[in-house]
């Protein structure tokens, strides 16, 4: 388990940038944490440290969105309004497990119950004394 605190939006994609060096395709990336935590920012950071330049905004409304190709691809889901198996599977989640890539997953907690067993969970928190500050606490895989 690693913990890391960050005092910005910016020092968070920071961090996840950081992060992004150590994740290889396959690795499945299950976020929990409140609205605002800073989830999306997360994601930001990521893509800046896997090289990819695209634009990242909540998949809300998509439920996921692609960045880059190939292994070093990122699927960014939200699954905050999926409720049960049958809105899962039309999300194409399982297909993406087989893609390669790097699969980022907001409001996972809707979906425990169909994370592979190596899922790498990234809990965001507010910090009660600070609302700017966040707690980012990395844990799962022999790597964390």
């Amino acid at each position: 388990m690693k913990t890391y605190y960050s005092n910005s939006t910016e020092e968070t994609e920071q961090i996840a940038a950081a992060f992004a060096k150590e994740l290889h395709s396959g690795d499945v990336l299950a976020y929990r944490g409140p609205m605002g935590a800073g989830k999306t920012a997360f994601t930001r950071g990521l893509c800046r440290g896997l090289g990819l330049d695209d634009h990242v905004s909540s998949p809300t409304f998509a439920l996921v969105h692609q960045y880059g190709s190939g292994e070093k691809a990122l699927y960014h889901f939200d699954m905050y309004r999926v409720d049960g198996f049958d809105d899962l599977y039309s999300t194409g989640f399982f297909d993406y497990l087989d893609y390669g890539g790097i699969l980022a997953i907001e409001w996972s907690e809707n979906i425990e119950n169909a994370l592979p067993p190596n899922t790498i969970y990234v809990t965001l928190k507010t910090v009660e004394d600070d609302p700017e500050k966040r707690e980012i606490i990395i844990e799962g895989d022999q790597r964390f």
